[in-house]
């Protein structure tokens, strides 16, 4: 069956009967509902809501970046509208910020906010270090460059939260690969330390890549690593963790590994593992 159902549509093609309506679906929003059971995620939320809206509405905001292919967007968060005048149900965030025509695209037949687009709205509606975990994750997920949004503001230079955004851009970066990297990069950052690179290649005596660090700084040999509980708690993982340190200590790396733990309660202990090791490369 399927997921999510105009109720109206579907009982007069025949997909549904009013009985399987009320028995195996829920309601979601007027007029579209849920199939029972089933979990929905952030994509489906913004489908649900565009259906809500006639297909009239434009998905934005992290609802656009579910869509557009990001990852971690929660999933029991509110569906986020633009191009709409209708005042919003629990559960559908609707924006009224002006959105030209070329700042449009379509995921199948929904209608959504482009990349640069949906950057250029996360940096500017969400707090500064969600905005740039969010941004983080959809430049990962895409190939779109930090300059076509900075080149899409300047459309908007009086856009509310301008300056805001400019700060999210300005730390911006598709390397990192999970909410926790981009918290652990700012860290340093936040500490007067120098910019972390990302993904650091590193290469066996043929050039080819063989390891991968997670940010650092490579003029000095100094890596960060976030491990998350699986590094802990699996056993092959771990096994090859000690392997991979082993083999940078010999290229003479030093590494400061970052857990869970340190990032809620000891950013400042990070920040001052990072700096000695820096201070003693250097």
């Amino acid at each position: 069956m399927t997921k999510l159902v105009v109720a109206t549509e579907a009982i007069a093609s025949g997909e549904v009967s009013r009985r399987q309506l009320a028995r195996q679906y829920t309601k979601l929003h007027r007029n579209v509902y849920h199939l029972n059971g089933v979990e929905l995620t952030a994509a489906d939320r913004a489908h649900a809501a565009w259906l809500w809206s006639g297909r009239r509405a434009t998905v934005a905001g992290l609802s656009a970046a579910a869509l557009l292919g990001s990852r971690w967007v929660p999933a029991a968060g509110p569906a986020e509208l633009i191009r709409i005048h209708h005042n919003a149900p629990p559960g559908i965030i609707v924006h009224k910020d002006d959105v030209a025509d070329d700042e449009l695209c379509h995921i199948g037949v929904i209608s959504c906010t482009t990349v640069a687009r949906t950057v250029f709205d996360i940096g500017r509606w969400l707090p500064f270090e969600q905005g740039v975990i969010r941004v983080d994750a959809l430049l990962n997920a895409t190939d779109v460059a930090v300059g076509e949004v900075t080149e899409l503001a300047t459309r908007y230079p009086g856009a509310r939260n301008i300056r805001r955004l400019r700060r999210v851009l300005d730390l911006a970066d598709n390397g990192a690969e999970s909410p926790q990297e981009t918290r652990l990069r700012l860290a340093p950052i936040r500490g007067g330390l120098p910019r972390p690179v990302t993904q650091i290649p590193i290469r066996d005596a043929r050039g080819r890549i063989v390891r991968r660090i997670d940010m650092g700084w490579p003029q000095w040999k100094v890596g960060v690593e976030y491990d998350g509980e699986q590094h802990w708690t699996n056993s092959e993982i771990h096994a090859g963790d000690i392997d991979r340190l082993e083999f940078l200590a010999e290229l003479g790396w030093r590494i400061i590994r970052v857990s869970a733990l340190h990032l809620r309660s000891d950013r400042a202990g990070i920040i001052r593992r990072v700096e000695q090791a820096l201070r003693a490369a250097a």
